[in-house]
């Protein structure tokens, strides 16, 4: 078994159980982020993997570790956790709509900002910077945005209050081909910056072609995991979830 030994681990998640009823929901899942790494869970869905990240914020209870930046969090808090360096975009992308783009970008550094960090205008022009699609409709209504440019903002927005860690719930669910490059592209342009990231997505190909280190999750269960390109290349993995013919292919065009 591949086991993701990283320098720094920024993230280690040991045996997390989560049950709904009598029904487990996720089991015995290790897992491992290192400091700078992208790590990628990917599976079809059901599988359990926004519940991994549910159970990891401390939005649904569990059982096991997760132990975040040094400190195990016997059972996670999201408040503490989010102040302490944690990010998750989820797939809703819940946006305050009738607020404008800044205003929602600076909600996001609000935190920060209540703690006495005066930076917000250069960190809106970090943002800004990644985006230059949010720079343009800065004074518009999030409710103007198209998909892309939402899930653009709800990034920026998680960036604006300096997580060590980006967790990312599939950030390519219904965009277009031509939007899901350029999220992709903005995940790596992200890593290269010094944010770890830990990314759920349904789309294994790109997931697998940014990421450092992967993790196949089904039915609740870590079924393999390695170096991303190493997975890639998987035989078992091209078949479910790369190939043409792909069952995975055929579950997301259905």
């Amino acid at each position: 078994m591949h086991n993701n030994s990283v320098n720094k681990p920024l993230l280690e998640v040991k045996d997390l159980c989560v049950a709904y009823g009598k029904v487990e929901a996720l089991t015995q899942a290790n897992l491992t982020v290192g400091e700078g790494q992208i790590v990628t869970v990917i599976g079809p869905n059901g599988a359990g993997k926004t519940t991994l990240l549910s159970a990891i914020m401390g939005v649904l209870g569990s059982k096991g570790q997760v132990c975040f930046d040094g400190t195990l969090e016997s059972v996670p808090e999201v408040e503490t956790l989010v102040g302490r360096g944690l990010g998750l975009v989820p797939e809703k992308r819940e946006l305050f709509s009738s607020m404008s783009v800044e205003d929602n970008l600076k909600l996001g550094g609000f935190m920060r900002y209540r703690k006495g960090d005066r930076y917000q205008d250069s960190s809106l022009m970090e943002i800004y910077s990644l985006f230059p699609r949010l720079l343009e409709r800065r004074k518009q209504a999030a409710a103007t945005l198209s998909g892309g440019e939402r899930q653009m903002l709800a990034v920026g927005r998680a960036l604006m209050a300096k997580p060590k860690l980006l967790m990312l719930d599939e950030p390519s669910l219904g965009l277009a081909p031509l939007i899901t490059r350029e999220i992709f592209r903005i995940i790596t342009d992200l890593r290269r910056q010094g944010v770890s990231i830990l990314l759920v997505e349904q789309n294994a190909r790109a997931a697998l072609r940014v990421a450092d280190y992967a993790y196949v999750l089904e039915t609740g269960q870590i079924a393999m995991q390695g170096p991303a390109a190493e997975l890639a290349d998987d035989p078992r993995v091209v078949e479910a979830y790369l190939g043409a013919a792909s069952k995975h292919q055929e579950m997301l065009a259905s």
